[in-house]
């Protein structure tokens, strides 16, 4: 008997075929060993960082598109949030159309302007345009502006499953790029000129880049701030993000799909009744990135999903001015399915913390579960330890 199970992917809600009781389970790999990632050599981050500054304006205009219907909280709003931190570009959210972006798994906010208000603004494009993943790849306003964009000269930054979507636009063929491992093969099937680059958490190729999973969009925007700003400033924002390395080094071979992430996958969608919804206080001034990290790790678990609330219906504008709508007007939460705030943690730590809880809450193996979605490269056994 087949089981269709829902998979918060980089992408959105991709089917997970699921053959309950026979031999397909068994057929997949155990988890695998993670020997670590090589440096990268000198050489090939400078090419990458020529290849990300700025095409046009000594301050960048950089544009973070979001399709209203849905698209993923974390590569939206930690690109947004780090390069606003930085201060070295101007940095808009934006929404294909008017109204708030939905974001998936958690999260609801206001986008600074739409496609049309930026280019009325902006006839001349942006720098650079940072493409999340979304619920579909071929959007046709999504396309149509990306294609626009670039043709003005800008550089295209796709974020883990975002990948997927500069390449239905057109902008892949031929070039080098990687994804967020879940869809790899997918996109290597659907645009066979594609060059695959493993073992890399970001690919820059002809003013098009590419990232892996989910969490890839911090190291690409610290290595976008170094492109524009240089190595010290890059540095110092990493410091303030708790990152003490952020290069394009990966090990692609410790993410793929395996027996312990399908069985994960089963057990926890199974037990519905043991589902759970958690709140995360919303209050002004809240770090969107950390908000952003802790509400999808949170809500990647199949055992719980996180929800934002606050006194009123409101947006509370975020520490670097994005306006978050809250799921719930509420002045408080049930204590036992109250979230820790994590507006005080740098964004790393706060990502940490949410792992450890994870895996307090629902076990290990659930929480290397919700580490491999996010595509982190980490040691999640040191979580038991931490």
């Amino acid at each position: 008997m087949k089981r269709r199970l829902l998979l918060w992917g980089g992408l959105g809600v991709a089917a997970l075929p699921v053959v309950l009781g026979g031999g397909w389970i068994l057929s997949l790999p155990p988890a695998p060993a993670a020997d670590g990632a090589a440096p990268v050599a000198q050489e090939e981050t400078e090419a990458a960082l020529a290849g990300l500054r700025p095409p046009k304006r000594q301050r960048p205009l950089i544009a973070i598109l979001g399709v209203n219907d849905g698209t993923e909280v974390t590569d939206y709003l930690m690109p947004y949030g780090i390069l606003r931190r930085a201060g070295v570009a101007d940095v808009m959210a934006l929404g294909t159309g008017p109204g708030p972006v939905a974001l998936y798994p958690a999260l609801k906010v206001e986008p600074q302007a739409t496609v049309a208000e930026f280019d009325a603004r902006h006839p001349d494009g942006a720098d650079h345009v940072i493409v999340p993943a979304m619920r579909r790849d071929d959007d046709p306003a999504v396309l149509q502006w990306i294609r626009s964009q670039a043709a003005k000269g800008a550089a295209i930054i796709g974020v883990c499953a975002g990948a997927k979507i500069v390449a239905e636009a057109g902008l892949l063929d031929g070039k080098r790029a990687t994804t967020h491992w879940y869809y790899l093969k997918d996109l290597r099937e659907r645009h066979p000129t594609i060059r695959h680059v493993a073992d890399r958490r970001l690919v820059v190729d002809e003013g098009i880049a590419t990232t892996t999973g989910i969490t890839a969009s911090m190291p690409m925007a610290l290595t976008l701030i170094e492109a524009i700003a240089g190595r010290e400033r890059a540095e110092a924002v990493a410091r303030d993000l708790g990152l003490a390395q952020w290069d394009a080094r990966h090990d692609s071979e410790a993410f793929t799909f395996t027996r312990p992430f399908a069985l994960t996958a089963i057990g926890n969608r199974l037990a519905f009744w043991s589902h759970e919804q958690l709140g995360i206080q919303l209050v002004p001034g809240i770090d969107e990135v950390s908000l952003a990290l802790v509400a999808d790790a949170w809500s990647r678990t199949y055992r719980s999903r996180a929800v934002t609330f606050a006194g009123t219906a409101d947006a509370l504008e975020a520490r670097n001015g994005i306006r978050i709508i809250p799921d719930q007007v509420a002045t408080g939460w049930p204590a036992e399915r109250l979230l820790p705030a994590a507006g005080g943690l740098q964004p790393a730590r706060a990502l940490d913390q949410a792992l450890q809880g994870i895996a307090a809450r629902y076990g290990m193996c659930t929480a290397e579960f919700v580490a491999m979605q996010l595509e982190y490269p980490r040691d999640t056994a040191m979580m038991a330890r931490q």
